[in-house]
């Protein structure tokens, strides 16, 4: 297994933003044109681009879809998407458009039924983003928490066939203080699937504890807030990674 990192693009309002710990007043507008964020992170070697729909998450449906069927056919790595699944016909669609996987959320925890039926179907196509506070996960873009723990719902849908699990630390997410590498170590041990970390990545250093942790199962992480302030160039990270 090698470790990738995921350059990621939070879309709202057709634009590439960034939130604060998922809170929608607290937002930060970096660039006009998520395509052309995207061509850059790919121009720069990125194995795969990340995007999170932040209006889908909201609206609770797709509603960026167009803007992300553009960027997944204008460049030629794959492309992960999250953010406001909880239909068929919308992960359909999405996969039709040319998106290579699409990340389930809050339906991983209001419809555990209709999650089982998309990963029968689409198997590695389907990862399942689990968004925690304080262990607990939450939902509907962060609004809401449940009563249900991270780790309980990694090894259910684990026996569902899921392979794919992103964490997210919400206390960590755009603070810059580091990701929760024993939480997200944790999730890959009890599942004995691959976990994808996010939140709290800020230096390359970060990244290099995250990929020290290959062999426990950690396959990669995502990195937002911190490609865009400048303090992690994707060139060395990517460099850095691989060494």
């Amino acid at each position: 297994m090698s470790f990738i990192i995921y350059p990621a693009i939070d879309i709202r309002d057709g634009k590439c933003v960034r939130l604060v710990q998922g809170d929608y007043n607290q937002e930060t507008i970096y660039n006009e044109n998520p395509l052309a964020v995207a061509e850059e992170w790919e121009a720069q070697g990125g194995q795969w681009i990340h995007l999170v729909d932040l209006d889908g998450a909201k609206a609770g449906h797709p509603v960026n879809d167009k803007l992300i069927g553009e960027i997944a056919k204008s460049v030629k790595v794959p492309v992960q998407v999250g953010g406001g699944l909880r239909t068929e016909e919308d992960v359909d669609r999405l996969l039709s458009l040319g998106v290579s996987r699409v990340i389930l959320g809050t339906a991983a925890i209001e419809d555990r039924a209709f999650v089982q039926k998309l990963l029968a179907k689409h198997g590695e196509k389907v990862a399942i983003g689990i968004d925690a506070r304080d262990g607990l996960v939450a939902t509907r873009g962060w609004l809401e928490t449940s009563a249900v723990k991270a780790e309980d719902l990694a090894v259910q849908l684990a026996e569902h066939g899921a392979k794919t699990f992103i964490f997210t630390d919400i206390s960590r997410d755009g603070m810059m203080g580091g990701p929760n590498v024993e939480a997200i170590v944790r999730l890959a041990q009890v599942s004995g699937q691959t976990v994808i970390a996010s939140g709290g990545v800020s230096q390359t250093s970060d990244l290099q504890k995250l990929a020290a942790e290959q062999t426990n199962g950690v396959g990669g992480a995502i990195v937002g807030k911190a490609l865009y302030t400048g303090s992690i160039q994707l060139k060395d990270a990517l460099e850095l990674v691989k060494q």
